[in-house]
Formats: structure tokens, sequence, C-alpha cells
């Protein structure tokens, strides 16, 4: 399998430059669904059949397999979306530079469709049959939290024996932990009127927002890996009027389901009043990803992953990460689970993002022996 993926790395690279080069962020239907349809004629071509899960708002989610599959052991989860706006990728496309290939996306996580096609591409060529005891989960929603795709995963997930996520690999190695996380969208309702001519008669939602501000980041405890941030937030009309609109967007980041209960509770608490008179509030949101815990099935798979790593000279260990993925999904379900099988890269959500090129043999090929080992019977 070794040569045919080494000799397929411009191809590879190719198919990871059309991807990239079509602007799909969580709320771009048009185009997540564009690079859905690239990938569902790519695995046509081999064989494989895709079933296209509809959304009216968000793009559609596809989960593809083999026709001749009869209960597939492992899914494959590979997200479309990404957290960039339209335009981005004309302003920036895909282009390699030294070892290095760049573009929106690049590394989270457009070249990871790369490594998982040309991985079940090279079973194929092998002669091998491990590329039909795989699903392929490809799902447009996990920057916002899987919100919308999150029961589709669970269903295709809960007969399975593995779930293998290809989120990038952190510092070239797996993860095997990550926080749990929340969204919430908090409106504030007040009342406008002249900042100099009668301001006693506005009721100001900025105000009430600042209050409800201070006091969700109170419930953070960063030493517990407890962490409550309000990331986004507008409101007003002008600066002369006292604002009679204000909304922000919450973020919140736990380490145990425990923690989840209880900080979900503080969030409501602190949304059930209010403190300006004349204001009005409104939350929204919730749990979206739990806390994702270390077990000892998924302490077997990493064992197996890096036992497969290890004859193909590469040392993989495993770590924590702050960030969730649809990883906590799986394993929430009692699936033993694994992330950051994908290729070799950094700087994900950032202009600088990057794909370290020569690690797209070497992680393709380590995933293809992977299938190939799990599916041994």
């Amino acid at each position: 399998m070794k040569e045919f993926i080494e000799a397929n790395q411009q191809p590879m690279l190719e198919l990871i430059e059309n991807l990239v080069n079509i602007d799909s962020g969580s709320y771009l239907k048009s185009g997540i669904d564009r690079a859905g349809e690239v990938l569902a004629e790519e695995y046509k071509m081999i064989g494989f059949e895709t079933e296209v899960h509809e959304q009216e708002s968000l793009g559609n989610n596809l989960v593809i397999y083999h026709p001749e599959a009869e209960a597939p052991e492992i899914v494959l989860i590979a997200h479309l979306d990404t957290v960039f706006p339209e335009g981005t990728a004309e302003k920036r496309p895909f282009h390699v530079a030294d070892d290095l290939a760049h573009g929106p996306g690049v590394i989270d996580m457009k070249a990871s469709h790369a490594t998982a096609l040309f991985a079940i591409k090279a079973l194929m060529d092998s002669g091998s049959s491990a590329y039909k005891n795989v699903v392929l989960i490809l799902n447009t929603d996990e920057e916002i939290g899987s919100i919308a795709s999150r029961s589709l995963i669970e269903k295709v997930v809960a007969d399975k024996k593995y779930a293998l996520v290809l989120e990038p690999a952190q510092n070239g190695q797996l993860v095997s932990e990550r926080k749990g996380g929340g969204k919430y969208f908090l409106k504030v309702y007040g009342k406008s009127a002249h900042a100099g001519i009668e301001p006693e008669n506005g009721a100001s939602a900025i105000e009430e927002m600042a209050r409800k501000i201070l006091k969700l980041h109170a419930l953070s405890e960063p030493d517990r890996g407890i962490t409550v941030n309000v990331g986004l937030i507008k409101g007003g009309t002008s600066v002369n009027t006292i604002a009679p609109f204000a909304e922000a967007g919450i973020d919140l980041r736990i380490e145990t389901s425990e923690d989840g209960e209880r900080l979900d509770r503080g969030i409501k608490e602190i949304c059930s009043y209010t403190e300006t008179p004349g204001t009005a509030v409104e939350l929204t949101g919730h749990i979206t990803r739990p806390a994702w815990v270390l077990t000892d099935a998924a302490r077997t798979l990493i064992d197996v992953i890096a036992e497969e790593g290890a004859k193909l000279g590469i040392t993989l260990s495993h770590e924590k990460s702050g960030g969730g993925s649809d990883a906590n999904l799986t394993a929430h379900i009692g699936i033993p689970s694994i992330d950051g099988l994908g290729p070799v890269g950094g700087n994900a959500h950032q202009e600088t993002e990057y794909l370290v090129v020569s690690s797209l043999t070497e992680r393709t090929l380590l995933l293809a022996n992977v299938i190939k080992r799990l599916s041994a019977k």
C-alpha cells in the first residue's frame, strides 16, 4: 500500500486544493454541499454509495459506505465545514510553499478527506477487503457544535466497534480526551430613548448585558478547567440612543459531565432575572458536547494505533485537548474512540493555517493499516 499512496500524493494535493478553494463556512450551505458533492463523486468512482441527509439551512450530511458491506464495524468521521466567511478562498486560495500547504480549512479538516479517500483506495488496490468494514460520516456543522448532525452520528455509530475521528494530529500525536462544552445565546430587550434629552425614559439592554457578562465570567474556574466566555456581543442602534437590544454568544468548557450539569444550571440561573429596570432577557442553548474521558477500551484502541505507527517509524503518544470534536459524541455513547488521526499541521482557524505536505502519505498509510488491523478476524 505504501507504493500506491506515495504514487498518489499529487492527486491527493489536487483534491485538497479543490476542496480548500470552495468556501464552506458552517452557514454557507451551497459551498458545503458543493464540497460534499465533490467527495460523493470521488467515492462513487470507486464503487461506494452515498446517503444524503438533507437539511434546509445547513449543509447536507453524508453517510458513505460500500454496497457489499455487511455490518461494518468502523466509522470514520470528518466534517465538511470550516470557520471562514464567504470570500476567504478567493482572497487566499490553496498554495504550497516548500513542505507546507496553506488555505482556509486546509488542516481543519479538508486534508483529512484526502487521507480517508486514499486510505480506502489503497486498501482496495492491495486486495484487502477491509474497505467494506468502513462507514464514513461527513457532517456539516462540527465547527458550531454538531448540533444538527449529532443524532445522525449517534445513530450510525451505535452498533459499531470503533470510531476514528479524522481531526488533524495535534503536534503529530493522537487525541484521547477532550473537554466538553456548550453554546448559549442571550438576548436582552430594553427600551430606546434619546441619551441626552430623556435618558430616564429608556432601559439599556447593553447595561443589563454588561451585568450578565460579569456574572457569567465569574462562573469560570480555570484551575479546574472550567471556562465561561462571552465571545460575541452586539447591540444598540446609535451612540446617542439608550440601547433597546443586545445579544451575546456564550461558550462553556467543562471537564466532566457533572460540571456540565452544574454550570448549565448556573448560566440559566444568571439569565433568569434582570437587574436593570425595564429590561427582559431570553436565553437559548445547552450543553452541545459531553466531556470525553479516556476509557480502558479506548486505551486498547490507542495501543493498536501506536503499534501500527511504530511499524512505520512513527512514535505516537496521546494527549488531552481543550477543544471539542465529534469524538465527544461517539465516546459518550460508549464507543471506543480516538481522534487526531488526520495529517499533521497547525494554526487551525487562522490565516496562517497549514498542512505539512509530507505527512499526507505517512498518515494515509497509517490510517489504511489501522483499518486493516481492526478488520482482521
